[in-house]
């Protein structure tokens, strides 16, 4: 059996500062009339945290699981069939095409800047084409992690780097009720994935990278590709039981293969084409179908001129605006084409000789 590395854990919190982040979310003045209740709630808390109880509501899996008596999270089991649902009505021929909307900028008017960012614009501009064309348009603004009450995508634990299928479809690392993690958006944004026929992502560049809420989509996005949907397999987390049926023969199913995709990239002065192809490159890898090299795009807003003119910019800017309309008339021809069988892929009967 492969070594299973140790050393690393943190160790447990004190009461002290278990106490002292425990109130950090009760820093208004207005919950001093409830410090005994509070107390009470914390020493909840504490117990939990100390206990570990990660899923405090779990049952049986079930018939049709590796172990049917292994008892799974409710919540988990609640998503899996959100996810079952969606996949079926994506299967249907019957059901309308759909596309996913993606705003990957980090900012709008109800935070901070006090202005909606230039990419929901595009966003919008894009929905109105596909709106067009019949399309079922599912937006996703992911600037609500920066504006709204107690909304996360809690970062990926990296369960996949000790073996595939510890990597939970969908993911089982969140919520975590023992370390309150919970308020996990990837629960439903999984569901919105799955049901859609395409894909289309608008995001500017943050230092030559993705911005932060994008990224910790993509990165809880990974039990998308090779994930393990049945987690009585590894009886929950149990890196042995995972280390032994990845080296025993692991398929890496990709759960969301056959999905059409296309991007829309902007920037200010540089990192733009970078980010595109590391985005494309991403869908590529999950089995999504690119929709064509008008459904790629890359452009720079405003070129070196200041960030306070950049939305003037953007309307004088013409041309871009007529590109991004045409990734979203790419995508939903390739969507028509995909679900009529005729959208021409060389290479899809070919099988990886390496797949992972």
């Amino acid at each position: 059996m492969t070594e299973i590395r140790k050393g690393q854990a943190p160790a447990t919190l004190s009461r002290t500062v278990f106490h002292e982040r425990f109130m950090q979310s009760f820093m208004d003045p207005a919950f001093r009339a409830e410090d005994a209740t509070l107390s009470r709630v914390e020493a909840i808390a504490w117990d939990a945290y100390q206990e570990g109880r990660k899923a405090p509501l779990t049952r049986k899996a079930g018939p049709g699981y590796a172990d049917p008596d292994y008892a799974l999270s409710v919540e988990w089991l609640q998503t899996r069939d959100r996810l079952e649902k969606a996949q079926a009505a994506w299967s249907d021929p019957a059901t309308p095409p759909r596309v996913l909307l993606i705003c990957g900028s980090a900012r709008n008017d109800g935070t901070c800047p006090g202005e909606i960012s230039k990419t929901f614009r595009m966003v919008k501009w894009a929905e109105e084409t596909l709106k067009e064309a019949r399309l079922e348009v599912d937006v996703l603004d992911l600037s609500l992690l920066t504006s709204s009450y107690h909304l996360n995508i809690h970062p990926c634990k990296g369960c996949v780097s000790t073996a595939m299928p510890l990597c939970h479809w969908p993911c089982s690392c969140y919520p975590n009720h023992a370390l309150g993690q919970t308020s996990d958006w990837m629960a439903e944004i999984y569901e919105r994935w799955t049901a859609a026929h395409a894909v289309i992502i608008m995001t500017p560049v943050y230092w030559y990278q993705s911005p932060s809420p994008l990224k910790l989509m993509i990165d809880r996005l990974v039990c998308a590709d090779g994930g393990n949907p049945d987690p009585t397999s590894t009886h929950g987390k149990k890196p042995a039981e995972a280390k032994a049926l990845e080296l025993a023969g692991w398929d890496y199913p990709k759960h969301l293969a056959g999905r059409a995709y296309g991007l829309v990239v902007h920037g200010d002065v540089a990192g733009i084409e970078g980010s595109r192809r590391g985005l494309s490159d991403w869908l590529d890898w999950m089995g999504l179908i690119d929709a064509g090299s008008k459904a790629r795009l890359d452009r720079y807003v405003g070129y070196y001129a200041p960030y306070a003119t950049s939305h003037a910019s953007l309307d004088a800017d013409t041309a871009m605006q007529a590109e991004v309309k045409n990734v979203a008339r790419a995508v939903g021809q390739a969507v028509a084409e995909l679900r009529a069988g005729t959208l021409s892929q060389p290479d899809r009967d070919l099988s990886a000789p390496r797949p992972k």
